[in-house]
């Protein structure tokens, strides 16, 4: 089955365009114009990942993600302009896997939403031929690959697909620092270049997340100068 990718932008010569693009590469494209019947839509019928503009009328993409993400951990890129510095962090707080500044090469963007999808799979069938079924336990800290899952001290933690793989690079090494580039070869693979200020904005995306199940909890340590590390038991 081919994947399914929502584009969500009030400029019509981009969604026709990406469309054009995306559906010569064999994915099913929807599209939307506004953020509102963007989330009406995605919530009704789901899709394997959407592309979300960050300025549009009716609801800005922004609140369009916080949306979302109350219900689904589809992988989401934002589309932001060169000059919304504050915007690509605040996105990339808010649960967004990865951004691109306008104006983009359409080929980048098909080749992050490639490695998107790459890991989205992977994350699901990873373990899935392993007698343990994938799942990793650290003390309190419950991963199942198999089925995209973690659970803190018996309560589910909903993660994105990059915040999982971050979380499971830290999680199978405890005791052992992972530097912020091999952070972002685990979440985005060693072709893809993202910079250090996004593995820093998922890491605290992260205990977020944990600390709203714990307000407690401190397994991820941060090492300044180094990286991360998670705490052993």
């Amino acid at each position: 089955m081919p994947h399914t990718i929502a584009l969500v932008d009030d400029d019509r010569n981009i969604l026709t365009s990406v469309s054009m693009t995306l559906e010569q590469e064999g994915f099913t494209v929807r599209t939307y114009t506004d953020g509102e019947s963007a989330l009406q839509g995605l919530l009704a019928r789901p899709v394997d990942l959407a592309v979300l503009d960050i300025k549009m009328p009716r609801m800005d993409g922004m609140e369009l993600l916080q949306r979302l993400r109350q219900r689904s951990a589809m992988p989401v890129i934002f589309l932001t302009s060169k000059d919304e510095e504050v915007d690509e962090l605040m996105g990339l707080r808010l649960g967004a896997d990865d951004y691109i500044t306008k104006p983009f090469s359409q080929r980048l963007l098909l080749e992050r939403i490639r490695a998107l999808l790459r890991r989205k799979d992977a994350a699901r069938a990873e373990a899935s031929g392993q007698p343990s079924g994938g799942i990793i336990v650290r003390g309190d800290l419950v991963l199942d690959e198999t089925k995209h899952t973690c659970v803190w001290k018996g309560r589910d933690i909903q993660l994105t697909v990059t915040e999982f793989l971050l979380v499971k690079a830290l999680a199978l090494r405890p005791g052992m620092v992972k530097n912020r580039d091999q952070l972002i070869d685990a979440a985005y693979g060693e072709n893809i270049y993202v910079d250090d200020r996004t593995i820093d904005s998922h890491v605290k995306r992260v205990r977020k997340k944990f600390r709203q199940a714990d307000d407690e909890f401190q397994q991820i340590e941060t090492l300044y100068g180094i990286g991360y590390r998670y705490k052993e038991a």
